[in-house]
């Protein structure tokens, strides 16, 4: 648990460790913790034998260090400390989870473009000048936000025009198609992913909410699953599958809260089968969703208490 760590750090070696350092799970709780209660500090999970890490380890550094002093990044080898990963829910890396007032708030996997690392650390430390691309994004997820598909479709489309085979871009028209209830036509967009990337963290979210569209077609009356919960606090499927109904139906807050139910009421049900739901539910929604951040707040409290 966070609160059971000793305060001792270790600062890289490499001239920066203001800002820049590598954390260990003895020193987790004063780099990250204690540290995110003064600015926002971004933990670049990685381990030696990751290539894509390799690739964004040293855009992060130069990110923060262009950010002024507004973020820190602690890097956490996890062949050599895997245990504060293993409670976050990182599946795969690179994975990068930023925390404020001792709290995750935000993250992405992968080894995204420096455009939206960009994006990312702006979002926490304030913006520098966006680029052409940033803001073409940034509109395009905005429009979709709002209901806009055919907007969202045209910016989405101008960023392919500059950055053919920009996956986020891709990813985002996906999402449209799915938005608008046309699941076949959002595999379709997936399809047109160059091979190259066809495993490119930046899909995760599209394919995750592609396969839980996928699982609620095959869902029955949630009013039935509702009263069942109701009838019984401790039917765990029931629960489960209300949580899987309220997801596909845009209640994502409640969809949440069912499956946090479940770990606190039983974590081993189906193989901690609650939380692994709770876990793609925030890679389907991204990690700027409310619902995702309340939730992974939630999940972070329970289990970390």
């Amino acid at each position: 648990m966070l609160n059971d760590v000793p305060l001792t750090g270790a600062p890289a070696g490499d001239g920066s460790a203001d800002l820049i350092r590598d954390t260990t799970t003895a020193s987790f709780r004063q780099d990250v913790i204690a540290e995110s209660m003064n600015r926002p500090v971004l933990v670049d999970f990685w381990a030696p034998w990751c290539g894509p890490c390799k690739q964004l380890t040293p855009v992060l550094e130069k990110a923060v260090k262009a950010a002024g002093g507004k973020v820190v990044l602690a890097k956490m080898n996890i062949d050599e400390h895997p245990s504060i990963a293993g409670q976050l829910g990182i599946q795969s890396i690179p994975a990068v989870i930023a925390f404020q007032r001792g709290q995750p708030v935000d993250g992405f996997m992968g080894a995204v473009p420096e455009s939206q690392i960009k994006t990312f650390i702006e979002r926490l430390a304030g913006p520098s000048g966006p680029t052409q691309i940033d803001e073409l994004m940034a509109e395009a997820e905005t429009a979709l936000a709002e209901g806009d598909l055919a907007g969202a479709s045209e910016l989405y489309a101008a960023v392919l025009g500059q950055e053919p085979d920009n996956v986020a871009a891709l990813a985002g028209l996906a999402k449209i198609q799915l938005d608008a209830g046309e699941l076949e036509n959002a595999k379709q967009v997936l399809a047109m992913v160059p091979e190259a990337k066809a495993n490119d963290p930046a899909l995760a979210g599209i394919r995750a909410a592609v396969e839980l569209a996928e699982q609620a077609a095959s869902l029955g009356d949630l009013a039935g699953l509702q009263r069942q919960v109701e009838a019984n606090a401790d039917d765990h499927q029931a629960r489960f599958d209300l949580a899987l109904g309220l997801n596909a139906r845009g209640e994502r807050a409640q969809a949440a809260d069912h499956l946090v139910e479940i770990v606190r009421r039983d974590r081993t049900w189906n193989d901690d089968g609650a939380r692994k739901q709770l876990l793609q539910f925030f890679e389907a929604w991204g990690p700027m969703d409310p619902a995702a951040i309340r939730g992974r707040r939630k999940l972070s409290t329970l289990l970390f208490a």
